[in-house]
């Protein structure tokens, strides 16, 4: 039991630095603030893998990671509940994607497509993520839209944004690992 638990924090630990690391990989679409986040992808399969709970905490270190490697020094942080809620938090959402993992790992045993269910499960765990964004945008980031856009507007643009942005590149990258990506899930 211990081995396997040992296993699992070792495999978290490398994808939340996996997906720091893809953080530094341009990902900028040109205009303010939208941005696509690599790391969702092994943030999503080690949630598929493991399940909501582990890629809940993977999720918190990555946050923690990009909250201290590039939150503080790029002046991003306003005060501490901005930061907490739009790093940690924020990017422990996307762990809720592993509260599927049971009924995906039963469709794999089953040779079941499980795309569906990857779709759904990401779709849930973005929309999460981003959700906290839209709030802190309107709260925080809302005085920097321009001067005749209501701030809600404002965040739900930006946000928005990069929700889709994300999402589309999630969705991109699940199909083109369609055929081979039972293999990392099914572990068990």
């Amino acid at each position: 039991m211990r081995s396997k638990q040992l296993q699992t924090i070792v495999e978290g630990a490398i994808i939340a630095a996996l997906a720091m690391a893809l953080s530094y990989v341009p990902h900028s679409l040109g205009i303010s603030s939208i941005e696509i986040l690599y790391g969702t992808v092994p943030i999503f399969i080690y949630a598929w893998r493991r399940g909501g709970k582990a890629a809940i905490s993977a999720g918190i270190v990555w946050g923690l990671l990009d909250l201290f490697l590039r939150g503080f020094s790029s002046g991003s942080v306003f005060n501490a509940w901005q930061g907490i809620l739009e790093y940690p938090v924020a990017f422990g959402l996307l762990g809720i994607a592993g509260l599927w993992s049971a009924a995906i790992k039963k469709r794999v045993q089953q040779h079941k497509n499980i795309y569906g269910l990857l779709l759904v499960s990401g779709i849930t765990a973005l929309l999460a993520k981003y959700l906290i964004h839209f709030f802190a945008g309107v709260l925080v980031w809302g005085s920097f839209a321009p001067k005749s856009m209501n701030p809600w507007v404002y965040s739900l643009i930006i946000n928005g944004g990069s929700a889709l942005a994300t999402l589309l590149f999630v969705i991109i990258v699940v199909g083109l690992l369609q055929k081979t990506i039972a293999r990392f899930i099914n572990v068990y």
